[in-house]
């Protein structure tokens, strides 16, 4: 990574003399902002071509063209108590040095963990916080963003998996949390980090840019969930190619990103307690080496069909010793074929190799002031083509989702803003009839689909489902709305090792019923949340069960109050 960033910097002092274009990102995740707009493209506020399905986002497709990115609305010149600055500009006018804005993002769970795409944050109770701040200097076609981040977390201890099951329960919850990286707590004290955060190194030539990276990076088009890649874990290491703006063609415009990264491992055992009353140990040893992740993201926005945007995501997976002993193609594994009889005569991946792919499709409806998307992946590959038409829902995912604008005659500038959208990672029946990979988890590459300890994907996690509904008034910057979740825990996990009793379901079900609010004032943007959670048979524990006796379970309710508040300081 070092000798990579001093070749890049070496290059872009050679080629200084090219003028590039700004490449300053908004980061994913960013509060209040990101969100801010992807809205102002329903109203024909952005250009409709940028499908917001290759993140972070880069403003300078917008139509507004903002000086400032965190200022798109031009609020914060008009009203503020320092001047706002768009930046220092030098080497008359090639150069740019801003100070990004300093965030603080804080959280509270009173019971257990919930709540996910916070980044760098880990799933726990009690206090939690992030800060981050930096700068970003260009010059001609070089970029640098530096915005570490640091996280505080006072992790207390609560009542997880282990306060409420047996050896026998135990032992089923490890067949499967041994083939993934996904701890219920990070250790038994309080934990502190520090990350680089949203920082990258670039250069920006056109439409397309090159450089490294260890910004998060969201490809699809989901809004609360995303099958592949989301902000759900820390960014990660990682050399990119990407458009920066849309490529245009005769055939229409063309948006994608290709990377190479590094994924970490957390170091910690799925549960605390990690062997059986007798003393066997439940907690398989993962291979202690880092891995290698590639793959890209190409979506098509036809020139015939305003609006609508196509994409294919496929990622690949693997322990970086294997990578090494494979060659170019190990390194570049694009063009290994789908289905598994056309690859290595039949056998698949001559080593542990965990592929995913994903076709997406976004529609955007400008008139209508509304989009509409979708997301279908597969974790595990077809043998052929028969098998696929027999079975395409085999280790399928999806994710589906709506928005809508809905004018208040009031004011032309107040908008009623109503969301919906469903996540399903859990497998159909299919799985009964066999063998299934299940998302997020691989049986070789052991520590399966995560990044220190944290699912890259979809936050809800393996084999679960979430249902979301929101609606909101929005007027430029600010956002207040009410929101609404159902989100079923690892359902694959309880349907085979947790079946029904007496016909009563043992789901683990969270009913969150929550106020969430987007407000600007001044050089401050704030954003706050605030949830009930009801969990229904939490942790999927039986309490006061008596099988001679009872017919109905009593349910394992359990109430948990989930809070955010976030400040952002705009220099």
């Amino acid at each position: 990574m070092r000798k990579i960033l001093i070749t890049l910097s070496i290059v872009a002092l050679c080629l200084s003399l090219t003028n590039g274009l700004q490449a300053q990102s908004l980061p994913v995740g960013t509060p209040v902002l990101e969100d801010y707009y992807r809205r102002l493209q329903l109203s024909g506020g952005v250009d409709s071509t940028a499908s917001f399905t290759v993140r972070p986002y880069y403003p300078s497709r917008s139509k507004i063209k903002p000086l400032n990115v965190y200022d798109p609305d031009s609020s914060l010149e008009k009203d503020h108590w320092i001047n706002p600055n768009s930046g220092l500009t030098f080497g008359k006018g090639r150069g740019l040095f801003q100070i990004l804005p300093l965030t603080i993002q804080q959280q509270y769970n009173s019971d257990h963990p919930y709540g996910w795409n916070d980044g760098a944050m880990i799933p726990a109770k009690g206090y939690q916080t992030m800060m981050s701040g930096g700068f970003y200097l260009k010059y001609g076609p070089l970029s640098i963003q530096l915005r570490p981040e640091y996280v505080y977390a006072a992790n207390p201890a609560f009542n997880g998996f282990a306060s409420g099951h047996g050896d026998a329960d135990l032992t089923s919850y490890y067949s499967q949390r041994n083939l993934i990286d996904w701890p219920e707590r990070f250790g038994t004290s309080a934990y502190n980090k520090a990350f680089l955060g949203q920082s990258s190194i670039r250069l920006t030539f056109g439409p397309m840019s090159v450089g490294v990276s260890s910004e998060n990076l969201w490809w699809g088009p989901g809004i609360q969930n995303s099958l592949v890649l989301t902000n759900n874990a820390p960014g990660f290491n990682h050399i990119t190619i990407n458009t920066v703006r849309p490529i245009n063609t005769f055939l229409g415009s063309f948006e994608g990103q290709v990377i190479a990264g590094r994924l970490e491992n957390s170091g910690y055992p799925a549960l605390l307690t990690t062997s059986l009353s007798n003393g066997t140990n439940l907690a398989v040893q993962k291979r202690d080496d880092w891995r290698y992740f590639t793959g890209f993201n190409i979506n098509y926005h036809p020139k015939w069909v305003p609006g609508f945007t196509l994409g294919l995501i496929r990622t690949f997976n693997s322990y970086y010793d294997d990578v090494k002993t494979g060659g170019f193609s190990a390194y570049v594994p694009f063009f290994i074929p789908y289905q598994k009889k056309d690859s290595n005569n039949g056998v698949g991946d001559l080593f542990p190799r965990d592929q995913i792919t994903s076709l997406y499709a976004r529609w955007l409806f400008t008139k209508a002031e509304a989009e509409v998307y979708f997301e279908y992946g597969l974790e595990d590959n077809s043998y052929n083509l028969a098998d696929f038409v027999g079975s395409p829902e085999h280790s399928r995912a999806y994710v589906f989702g709506f928005r809508k604008l809905i004018p208040v005659n009031v004011d032309k500038n107040q908008r009623v803003l109503i969301s919906s959208e469903i996540t399903q990672t859990s497998q159909p029946v299919d799985r009964f009839l066999r063998e299934t990979a299940l998302w997020y988890s691989n049986y070789q590459l052991l520590q399966g689909h995560t990044h220190e300890g944290q699912i890259l994907g979809a936050g809800t996690g393996p084999g679960s489902n979430i249902q979301y509904f929101d609606i909101s008034w929005v007027s430029g910057l600010k956002k207040l709305g009410l929101e609404f979740q159902r989100y079923e825990h690892d359902v694959d996990y309880s349907s085979l090792y947790l079946p029904a009793i007496n016909g009563n379901s043992r789901k683990w079900v969270d009913l969150a019923f929550g106020l969430h609010g987007d407000w600007s004032y001044k050089n401050l943007l704030f954003n706050a949340k605030l949830q009930g959670v009801k969990s229904l048979n939490y942790e999927w524990i039986l309490k006061d069960y008596d099988s001679a006796n009872t017919y109905y379970i009593p349910h394992n309710d359990v109430f948990n109050l989930h809070t955010e508040l976030g400040v952002t300081y705009r220099f």
